[in-house]
């Protein structure tokens, strides 16, 4: 008998710990004590299509933390990068911008401008202008939110550009990029795109830093430096000849 108990005790504890695991897997957003006194700070920006889902992390001492996460009201074309000017498509893909991308007196509230085309749309011959984040709740081709939460990304990344940070990095993907995802999606017509995403998640997931995204032969290569390392095979076959 103590040996039965011992093991319904095992059954009913397994799926607590499964979803311990996965809930791990997830930052929790920082204390609302010190968000205020992150604003200033180094910031960086995931925007999940699928999951509808606007993700700001500040950077504490040197990894970045979640800020908050954000309801995206509207965004349009469904899932896929945008391609061409009228397409109604939101894009996807590593977007970088300056302080120059802030547009405060925009008839959507306030706005960001996420910088498409960037050199990999430009290598694919893809159009268009004015793709944003920006509030007013609704929105064809662009990432729309509500004037609240528009206000409270607005003030970080102005605050961060004010205190010095020069860039800021925006990462669109289609969904969270996991590998059981990538599985589910595996027969799109965008997977070899996404391919060249997921890396960039997986970085991020990893080390909590932004990745290093390059544009090479008209892909997205994900921290260059690392991937040009020469593998111990190499440096072997290097050694002998």
């Amino acid at each position: 008998m103590v040996r039965i108990a011992l093991l319904l005790a095992m059954l009913f504890s397994l799926p607590f710990f499964a979803v311990s695991t996965a809930v791990a897997s997830e930052q929790v957003p920082v204390e609302s004590g010190v968000k205020q006194q992150l604003l200033g700070s180094p910031v960086y920006i995931q925007i999940f299509k699928q999951e509808r889902t606007l993700e700001l992390y500040a950077k504490v001492e040197d990894k970045f933390q979640l800020v908050g996460a954000y309801r995206i009201c509207d965004f349009s074309g469904g899932l896929g990068n945008k391609r061409r000017e009228g397409d109604f498509k939101s894009p996807e893909g590593f977007y970088n911008i300056d302080i120059h991308h802030l547009k405060p007196d925009s008839r959507f509230y306030r706005a960001i401008n996420i910088g498409f085309p960037n050199d990999y749309d430009r290598a694919q011959g893809y159009s268009g202008k004015y793709l944003m984040i920006h509030g007013n709740c609704l929105s064809i081709g662009c990432y729309a939110m509500t004037d609240a939460y528009m206000n409270v990304i607005y003030n970080y990344v102005q605050a961060a550009f004010d205190n010095g940070q020069r860039n800021v990095e925006i990462s669109i993907y289609p969904f969270k990029m996991t590998d059981s995802n990538m599985q589910l999606h595996r027969g799109s017509y965008y997977i070899n795109f996404w391919r060249q995403l997921q890396p960039g998640y997986a970085y991020f997931q990893k080390y909590h830093q932004p990745p290093s995204v390059s544009v090479i032969n008209g892909n997205y290569v994900v921290n260059q430096s690392q991937a040009l390392m020469p593998q111990p095979s190499q440096l072997a076959f290097a050694t002998v000849k």
